[in-house]
């Protein structure tokens, strides 16, 4: 029972094993799920899954598997009585989607005709009213304009009428190589935690109040504690402007996860590359600017240094004085990242561009080479890998 489910599994790559095929086994045993299709996927993603980051190739193996079966039909009404299924399908519209199916006869006339127009029809249809196909008007297929019906396929555009969703693909999550937002990037960035109890004794110990009011023969003696924060100290430059542009949504939702994750967060901008002055407000970046020689001397080799940019620039922005496309720059800018690369002994480069095209670009191989490979690409699998690196001794 389910090898095909776990066949699948293993064929989408993700890491599951006999053991915890056998525990999805003892739990359908025990009846923790029973005739509930959801419920049974939750059940299955729990026990199978244990990284959040294969839960996308979970939802298509989960899927290839029950589309795969068959006489699947038959087996269930072999198995469940058929006003179970019928009630178990009902409970998903609401009133106003069953005064909706009267319009079709109610929801017996619904599903029959469904089966009917399903036997009779021999290739795909688009438009129209009758075939099952997508952007007409018949009440079965994807993005037409029926008031109400069964939606078959992902094809056309919602129009948000169907009573029920056929193959409808509700659960997707995490992929190593998706484009990252808010909560991956916290996951990811979590790889990165060294947690210490500090400062003021703000929060409320329970084992300390029970354990000192134990002392005291019974009187209520209260003990606060410090809160426990992560205590990583994380120094973060942005690239910002020009084709960091494109890249502005992901940053944010980057620079947002690195505020949730880190107290001790420190992040200044520069254009292109870095040189002798960083600063804190693109509004003010002329008029009020830090010099790198006090970055460097301020934030000591603790601090862990995460670079974000896509190192697409002229050569010469990164080899010559004078390279900067903004101002006269005195000393060219491998020399300042040199001084990073010896102040700090933990530091990396993140860049969002996808990472097969960074071979095509000279200004990209120069800055992997300057900080000794550690570039990593802007996707969960890099971020982590990046993490990996700075919180390993």
């Amino acid at each position: 029972m389910l090898l095909n489910l776990f066949n699948e599994l293993r064929a989408a790559k993700v890491p599951v094993s006999l053991r915890e095929l056998l525990d999805l086994l003892e739990a359908l045993e025990r009846q923790v799920v029973f005739a509930d299709l959801d419920a049974f996927y939750f059940l299955a993603r729990t026990v199978l899954v244990k990284d959040e980051r294969h839960f996308d190739k979970f939802d298509r193996a989960f899927a290839a598997y029950f589309q795969g079966l068959d006489n699947l039909d038959a087996a269930l009404q072999a198995l469940i009585p058929e006003d179970w299924l019928r009630k178990e399908f009902e409970r998903f519209l609401s009133e106003e989607d069953k005064a909706q199916l009267k319009s079709l006869g109610g929801l017996d006339a619904l599903i029959e005709a469904f089966k009917q127009r399903l036997a009779e029809q021999k290739e795909r249809h688009a438009g129209g009213n009758k075939w099952i196909g997508t952007g007409g008007s018949s009440p079965f297929g994807s993005g037409g304009y029926h008031p109400e019906g069964i939606r078959v396929g992902d094809a056309g555009q919602r129009q948000g009428r169907a009573a029920k969703v056929w193959e409808q693909r509700q659960y997707r999550n995490l992929d190593d190589q998706a484009e990252l937002g808010s909560r991956n990037l916290q996951l990811a960035l979590r790889r990165l935690r060294r947690f210490a109890r500090e400062g003021a004794a703000e929060e409320f110990d329970l084992d300390g109040t029970i354990e000192h009011t134990a002392r005291d023969a019974g009187l209520l003696n209260i003990r606060m504690r410090p809160e426990r924060r992560n205590a990583v100290k994380l120094l973060l430059l942005l690239d910002i402007g020009g084709s960091m542009d494109a890249h502005v949504k992901v940053c944010e939702e980057l620079f947002a996860a690195c505020r949730s994750e880190f107290k001790h967060l420190e992040y200044f901008y520069f254009h292109n590359f870095v040189y002798e002055a960083v600063w804190k407000d693109n509004r003010r970046r002329h008029s009020e600017r830090l010099a790198t020689f006090d970055l460097l001397h301020k934030y000591g080799p603790d601090y862990k240094v995460v670079f974000v940019g896509d190192a697409s620039m002229g050569p010469y922005e990164i080899t010559h004085a004078g390279g900067s496309v903004e101002h006269w720059n005195e000393e060219p800018g491998f020399v300042w990242m040199q001084r990073f690369m010896e102040t700090y002994r933990k530091l990396i480069w993140i860049n969002p561009y996808p990472q097969e095209a960074w071979k095509y670009s000279t200004s990209t191989s120069m800055v992997r080479e300057l900080v000794q490979e550690r570039m990593y690409p802007l996707t969960p699998a890099g971020l982590e890998e990046g993490m990996r690196f700075l919180a390993a001794n």
